[in-house]
């Protein structure tokens, strides 16, 4: 991979063009990431930031342009690039019948969990033992939010993508989650995340982008 002034490059989009139902969701779209630091993505609802994160982690293709993660096209290795991507999503994706901690097992075996750091960060961000024990088709909102993040900071992945993380959070649970961000990207990792929360990420921010139209303009950092 590219290597730079700000280290080693592990996202570049040059033109890339995502298409939804025959609407670009993504419309010549550029845009960078490095190793070791914390990228926000603003802008309104339906101004791409989803799509964005999606195309990232090969959940969705490019029609036109170059998408590079890890120096790799999505599109040729979307399997592989999925194994390397922890995806926080704006929408919960558990199994609903089975306990808090059960999911945690689960993603431990199927997605690269570390079950100690899971279960560490679950306590973290706010969920007494009980809560974990409860199945999660009854946990409240933030409960389930706070269980899916603590997957997401515990997959043994370089690249975090990471949508609307501090919804239906407390404020408490948002700074933990911060610190979370923060200390990934210490640890090397990339971290991106899109929120509605501006002043929130951006003291957090390495670099800036905002998206309208389904394009990205670099708004802070180099």
């Amino acid at each position: 991979m590219t290597e730079s002034p700000n280290g080693r490059l592990v996202v570049r989009l040059r033109g890339a063009t995502v298409m939804l139902d025959r609407f670009p969701a993504l419309a010549r779209c550029d845009f960078d990431a490095y190793e070791s630091e914390v990228v926000f993505v603003q802008g309104p609802n339906g101004s791409g930031k989803t799509t964005l994160l999606r195309l990232l982690g090969g959940l969705v293709e490019a029609m036109s342009g170059s998408v590079l993660v890890f120096g790799r096209d999505p599109k040729a290795e979307a399997r592989a690039i999925r194994r390397e991507v922890s995806y926080l999503a704006h929408s919960y994706q558990m199994y609903e019948d089975l306990s808090g901690r059960e999911n945690l097992e689960f993603f431990a075996v199927a997605a690269g969990c570390d079950l100690d750091d899971a279960i560490e960060w679950s306590r973290r961000l706010g969920l007494a033992t009980r809560d974990l024990h409860a199945r999660f088709r009854v946990l409240s909102a933030g409960q389930r939010k706070k269980i899916s993040a603590a997957i997401a900071l515990s997959r043994r992945t370089e690249l975090l993508l990471i949508d609307e993380p501090h919804a239906l959070l407390d404020q408490v649970s948002k700074a933990t989650l911060d610190r979370g961000f923060t200390e990934a990207a210490q640890a090397g990792k990339t971290v991106i995340v899109a929120s509605h929360e501006l002043d929130r990420i951006s003291a957090l921010a390495t670099r800036r982008y905002r998206m309208s139209n389904g394009s990205a303009t670099l708004v802070g950092g180099t």
